[in-house]
């Protein structure tokens, strides 16, 4: 027993140092890695541009390894200084980790694998640790009530506004279709329903018949209307369920 209190302390200090963000440590750790996060983002972001990376490809290539071996080694020690490593591995934030760390690996053996090292811009998630956002993320699980307070209600919504689609733009394509325009099939009319019922308009397929823009312009309005539903569905059970909180 004597001989293993040394490894617990040890590996104690080390838990306090990668897990909890309170100590003094473990904010120094927090902050050193989420600025090591940043610059293995801004490494990819770099190795992208072909001129940069033709420029300076060894030097983005050993900072890369630089940092997969800082990740390497954080992965090992948050697996030592827990209790129950498998906990820790199968979670959420291990396999986020995991799949950040990998792909410099896997670049040795799969041609195109180091596209996944964008993965760990997920780990940034662990920068709500560090600002103690302890109130937004109170906020945030009532949406998440909300969500699925209302659930049944978007669901049928969605439905109305698939079918809405497909109708709309069957209509479209008889219109259109012996023109020359882009509504060539129903499916490539349905997609023009959703991008101009939703209001965003990329304005790749139009119609160019008088009747086919007078269609746009009632879908349009129809568009303006289905925008702001889900937004008053998800409004009224956010407010049901902040009353309900405030009751308890």
């Amino acid at each position: 027993m004597k001989n293993n209190k040394p490894y617990k302390n040890w590996r104690h200090k080390l838990h306090e140092i990668i897990y909890e963000a309170d100590t003094p440590l473990g904010k120094v750790f927090s902050i050193l890695l989420f600025f090591v996060i940043i610059a293995s983002i801004v490494l990819v972001m770099l190795e992208s541009v072909k001129s940069i990376d033709q420029k300076y490809h060894n030097f983005l290539n050993i900072s890369e390894w630089v940092i997969t071996i800082l990740f390497s080694i954080e992965y090992i020690g948050r697996i030592i200084a827990v209790k129950k490593p498998r906990n820790y591995i199968f979670s959420f934030y291990g396999i986020i980790d995991l799949l950040s760390t990998i792909p410099k690996y896997l670049s040795f053996f799969f041609v195109g694998s180091q596209s996944l090292v964008a993965l760990r811009a997920l780990r940034l998630l662990r920068v709500f640790r560090i600002l103690k956002l302890a109130r937004f993320v109170g906020e945030s699980t009532t949406f998440v009530r909300a969500l699925k307070a209302s659930r049944a209600k978007i669901a049928v919504f969605l439905s109305f506004v698939i079918i809405l689609c497909v109708i709309l733009g069957t209509v479209m394509y008889l219109v259109e279709s012996n023109e020359n325009t882009g509504f060539t099939s129903i499916p490539r009319s349905v997609y023009w329903a959703i991008v101009t019922l939703t209001t965003v308009g990329y304005g790749d397929i139009y119609p160019i018949t008088c009747g086919g823009r007078v269609f746009t312009f009632f879908v349009l309005l129809i568009g303006l209307g289905i925008v702001a539903v889900p937004s008053g569905l998800i409004a009224s059970a956010f407010t049901k369920v902040r009353e309900g909180e405030s009751k308890i």
